[in-house]
């Protein structure tokens, strides 16, 4: 019997995420191996877990340490110009992720909470949940569990995910997008380990911008296009996405200018207007070359946003944009002076379909997935131009 449930895991193991494509007929001891299972479940109903502080494990995604709150971007007693909308959401948890490793069967969350939020056009396991990735057996990041997080209940444990097999797991837990938290407990199950995950991911991307950026209309933390690109590609990305606030604003470029990073990126034309794109792009620019001489700053073209399909206005303010951007780049790609300074072309949507759109502007997940895979040859082969591998 050990012989056949350890070619059944394997079978279970090597299954995709697709139906059978053919009839199979099973044995009775088939399904009794699978009731075994289902009757001696890994994690215990009565199961006790101690909690550890997420600060303690590898708290990820950052991209300058020493806020009074470890689990906000961007230090707003510090760095100063931000109106209220900003000053809240730089504060957030938003791209924010926990690496560590356990041997745990279950894995359980405690939140303080700091300002809650909600949207109608994403899930609130999105702006208000924790999302769970882990290591499977070829190497690649599997999705294995989200929760709700109970938003305004502090410190009320919630469960991620459970029955797992108890051997050691490397894991990356995905912070609320939205809200403000001041505690994030992790929690496994008494006699077991948890310990931080390091190496995981080289080298540091910054990648800042728009509502696109942050995620908006994601259905779980996890997947905000440079968090996909960061699974998908190994690169460490430390996201600061702030919705409807990328504008290439002075105050922003203060921060951007003391981020120690390998590489920069940036959605930065999909929420000013076009005369704004053409007053504050090169001042921006000018800003970060000076700060960091040498390194690769990449720029995103806006994307289609749907709700221009039959709206003649938007459409014209869109392609403003858009044409505004390619302009200023049909110089900007020419100059010496900006030797470092790139354009990429995003996509969120397949050629001749336009269903991935959630609310008109922002992409759902699969729209997101696109936009990461889209941008994932271009922006490596800048990279590997400066031996970022």
């Amino acid at each position: 019997m050990k012989r056949f449930l350890l070619i059944l895991a394997a079978a279970l193991l090597m299954a995709s995420c697709g139906t059978a494509d053919k009839l199979t007929k099973y044995d009775d001891a088939h399904f009794a191996a699978l009731q075994e299972r289902i009757d001696n479940h890994t994690t215990p109903d009565n199961v006790k877990c101690y909690f550890t502080e997420a600060t303690d494990l590898n708290l990820a995604g950052k991209i300058l340490d020493g806020t009074p709150n470890p689990y906000a971007r961007v230090d707003t007693i510090k760095y100063k110009g931000f109106t209220a909308s900003e000053n809240r959401q730089v504060r957030s948890s938003a791209g924010l992720m926990v690496l560590f490793k356990t041997n745990s069967s279950v894995i359980t969350v405690k939140t303080k909470w700091g300002q809650i939020y909600n949207a109608a056009n994403t899930m609130p396991l999105a702006y208000g949940g924790y999302d769970l990735y882990i290591k499977d057996a070829k190497g690649e990041w599997t999705w294995a569990g989200a929760c709700d997080a109970k938003q305004g209940k502090d410190d009320q444990e919630v469960v991620v995910v459970r029955n797992m097999e108890r051997k050691m797991h490397e894991c990356i837990l995905y912070l609320p997008m939205y809200s403000e938290i001041y505690s994030c407990k992790i929690g496994v199950e008494e006699g077991s380990t948890i310990e931080p995950l390091e190496g995981a991911f080289r080298h540091r991307i910054l990648f800042h911008g728009s509502s696109f950026t942050q995620g908006i209309s994601i259905s779980r933390a996890g997947m905000a296009y440079p968090l996909q690109f960061m699974r998908h590609t190994g690169l460490q990305v430390l996201p600061l996405g702030c919705s409807g606030n990328s504008k290439m604003q002075q105050y922003f470029a203060d921060v951007f200018v003391d981020v120690d990073a390998d590489a920069y990126v940036f959605d930065s034309f999909s929420n000013p207007n076009y005369k704004l794109i053409k007053e504050r792009l090169i001042p921006f620019i000018d800003r970060l070359v000076a700060a960091h001489p040498g390194k690769p700053i990449i720029f995103q073209q806006t994307i289609w946003r749907e709700h221009r399909n039959f709206n003649k206005y938007t459409d014209a303010i869109e392609q403003a944009k858009m044409d505004m951007v390619t302009t200023l780049f049909h110089d900007i790609l020419k100059n010496p002076k900006y030797k470092d300074v790139y354009l990429v072309f995003p996509d969120a949507c397949e050629k001749g379909s336009h269903e991935y759109s959630v609310d008109g502007t922002h992409p759902d997940d699969h729209g997101y997935y696109l936009w990461a895979t889209s941008i994932e040859k271009p922006i490596l082969k800048i990279l590997k131009k400066y031996g970022i591998q």
